[in-house]
């Protein structure tokens, strides 16, 4: 039996080897965000806020993308500690099944709806033009991308998460490479502007696609194949269900509240949502480390409740949330850190630059809270199963309290937009205290496997 200090070795090597190559997947992926604005900014402000408003349809995709998967981590993670190949296989053809027709359906409609997508979020014309040209570009990637992230979270729930993150990096590389030849038209190629963003993003995606498919046929053991979406056994169906529900739950809910959020700041006005475009790349590159350990964590200690070690798991528990929360603060002191490099993403108007200032500040207070809830909800609850509880909280702050002061802050007070932001991102700290009594009921330690 190891030590105290030795089991906090062990724990953090276990959490280094799956978070560190997420967080590098992460990185990259938030350096094409970057890249995106970075290089759009040479084509003029609109054609940010408008990439940046239609990006939502590709959130929305991606949150639902992410409860699938998260249920199949939850379940796959535990079963990987029993070594139970075959129903991990089974639940891998479940939840293929399931993202793979939504990404269908999203692909439909970007691709024969664009505009009416548009409409959503903005009343502005110029706004709806750029975005549906890039919404039709983009629009065959969405297939590509909710297939791919099945494949990659059945790899990183059997901890082969290195080779997601090398399949990620040369993909989300190839998507860099490929912004700057359609949109400035390098080697001949047409200047096609946001369109250009959308046409690299899906070459990028199809070629993420194909490595994933090439490595799954390349595995001998737990073999996720394409075979696998016709495995169906019911108990297992009605598990991942239970499971992967609210969690698919918990990140529509919250997905639809962040564009809930770019609804009412895009009626703002073009200055806040560039400017908010602009805060998002730092953000983001800011907070790979504390999300890539909430969503890490959980496979590592899902594998030790599979296992059937629960006093572990909490003690492992008690370190994740110790770590991911010194990661959120050090990334809010490096977000107010990099402002001075804000003005060299965008040249926006002398209005945007004021709001994108006021903003970073914002970010910095929300970040830190957004770091140590995601780790108790994303990681930690989910490990155990508990993701209901992530889809009530959202549903009751979010949706509850944020959303509705926000819309009666923008169109009955009709405050100044930087108030309204200030409102809308409030949620991280309303529902804190609620989760902190949640995590001490230990409801969510338990092992879920058959």
């Amino acid at each position: 039996m190891l030590n105290k200090n030795e089991e906090s070795k062990a724990f953090y090597k276990s959490l280094f080897n799956v978070v560190g190559p997420i967080a590098i997947q992460n990185l990259i992926s938030a350096a094409v965000s970057s890249a995106d604005v970075v290089m759009l900014g040479f084509v003029g402000q609109t054609s940010i806020a408008a990439v940046s408003l239609a990006s939502n349809v590709m959130f929305i995709l991606i949150m639902i993308a992410t409860g699938i998967s998260s249920g199949l981590v939850m379940l796959a993670a535990q079963y990987w500690g029993k070594k139970d190949y075959e129903s991990i296989r089974t639940l891998h053809g479940i939840a293929l099944r399931i993202c793979s027709i939504f990404g269908l359906i999203f692909t439909c409609a970007a691709f024969f709806a664009p505009q009416l997508l548009m409409k959503l979020f903005t009343a502005d014309e110029p706004l709806i033009a750029t975005g549906s040209s890039y919404l039709k570009a983009i629009s065959l990637s969405y297939i590509f991308f909710a297939v791919s992230q099945i494949f990659q979270a059945g790899f990183k729930s059997i901890e082969r998460v290195k080779i997601v993150t090398v399949i990620t990096v040369t993909a989300l590389s190839l998507n860099i490479a490929l912004n700057a030849v359609f949109i400035f038209g390098i080697f001949g190629a047409p200047k096609l502007g946001a369109a250009g963003v959308g046409l690299a993003t899906t070459i990028s995606r199809f070629i993420e696609l194909i490595f994933c498919v090439i490595y799954a046929y390349m595995q001998k053991d737990v073999k996720l194949r394409f075979s696998n979406l016709l495995r169906f056994k019911k108990i297992l169906t009605a598990d991942f269900f239970r499971y992967s529900l609210p969690a698919l739950g918990n990140e529509l809910v919250w997905g639809a509240g962040f564009a809930t959020y770019s609804v009412i700041l895009g009626h703002m006005g073009e200055d806040i949502v560039a400017a908010n475009s602009v805060v998002n790349v730092l953000r983001n590159l800011c907070t790979v480390l504390c999300f890539g350990m909430a969503y890490g964590g959980a496979v590592v200690l899902g594998k030790s409740m599979g296992a059937g070690d629960m006093e572990l798991a909490e003690r492992n528990a008690k370190r994740l949330i110790k770590s991911t929360s010194v990661a959120g603060v050090a990334g809010a002191v490096l977000l107010l850190c990099l402002k001075p490099a804000l003005p060299l993403i965008a040249d926006l108007s002398e209005t945007a630059a004021h709001y994108r200032d006021i903003l970073l500040y914002i970010n910095c207070f929300s970040v830190a809270a957004a770091a140590f809830n995601t780790v108790l909800i994303c990681g930690i609850f989910r490990a155990g199963g508990d993701a209901k509880f992530g889809f009530i909280m959202d549903c009751v702050f979010m949706w509850g309290i944020s959303v509705p002061l926000g819309l009666l802050a923008a169109f009955v007070l009709k405050l100044p937009p930087l108030w309204i932001y200030f409102i809308l991102y409030l949620d991280e700290f309303e529902k804190m205290p609620v989760i902190v009594i949640r995590y001490f009921q230990k409801k969510w330690l338990r092992n879920i496997t058959r």
